[in-house]
């Protein structure tokens, strides 16, 4: 009978924690449409939450947990200017999490990832040669491919460094959604890169060829070559998921 009596009172409360997360979800999506809330604004306590939509304080928690799974908000305890329930919108870290653990589960294939990726950043690339970048922007791609020019850099490193270097590269086409996008389907996989290269054992000639792609690419780029940018980037990508297979 208690676990009959926990299972009815489990299902019962069910509804609403899901009220709970819908209505502190609309109040957000609408604060920030009306310009009421702004990113980097703080939420209202847990009390005045709770009071607000009229639910209880655990269904709000409820609620924040999952807006910060989301990258909605982010929550710290404490007290200070970074304590509380602040909104961030960090829609790549979300997407990246939720991509990482379906790829995990084999429901999304690596191969239909990279095949995405790849029309991600031939886009972006060959947009890229007619945006209203500036040359200062290059500085940083330039720098993500000094660091990676250093010997001792582990492989992990070096596919952080990257996935840098490719988001870098994207963000010159100008779409904030693409970038976002693309930087989600990069990370999805870079567990299984990680695992796949240290499988490979032949790191060290893979990451010579890697760094003459990178600056192929970023020299095309640099030329406003859109068309050649693409077509390196698509082959940069293909190469190196046909070594980890």
């Amino acid at each position: 009978m208690p676990d009959r009596r926990r299972a009815e009172r489990s299902v019962s409360e069910r509804p609403t924690t899901d009220r709970a997360h819908d209505a502190v979800l609309r109040h957000i999506e609408d604060s920030l449409r009306s310009g009421d809330l702004r990113l980097g604004d703080r939420l209202p306590g847990e009390r005045a939450l709770a009071e607000q939509f009229g639910i209880s304080r655990a269904s709000v928690r409820d609620a924040i947990r999952a807006l910060e799974v989301m990258g909605i908000v982010r929550s710290a305890t404490g007290s200070g200017p970074n304590a509380g329930t602040i909104v961030v919108s960090d829609p790549s870290s979300a997407l990246g999490s939720a991509l990482r653990l379906h790829v995990a589960s084999q429901r999304l294939p690596v191969k239909d990832i990279v095949e995405a990726r790849v029309m991600m950043e031939t886009w972006s690339l060959a947009h890229a040669a007619a945006a209203p970048w500036e040359p200062a922007q290059l500085a940083e791609p330039r720098r993500l491919l000094e660091a990676m020019d250093d010997e001792a850099l582990p492989s992990a490193a070096f596919t952080a460094l990257d996935a840098q270097f490719h988001v870098a590269l994207s963000a010159l086409a100008g779409n904030a959604v693409v970038s976002t996008m693309m930087d989600s389907l990069r990370e999805s996989i870079r567990g299984y890169v990680d695992e796949a290269v240290l499988a490979h054992g032949e790191w060290h000639s893979i990451v010579e060829e890697l760094r003459r792609q990178h600056r192929g690419i970023l020299g095309a780029v640099e030329a406003r070559d859109g068309e050649r940018a693409a077509r390196l980037v698509r082959e940069h990508i293909e190469w190196f998921y046909a070594q980890t297979l």
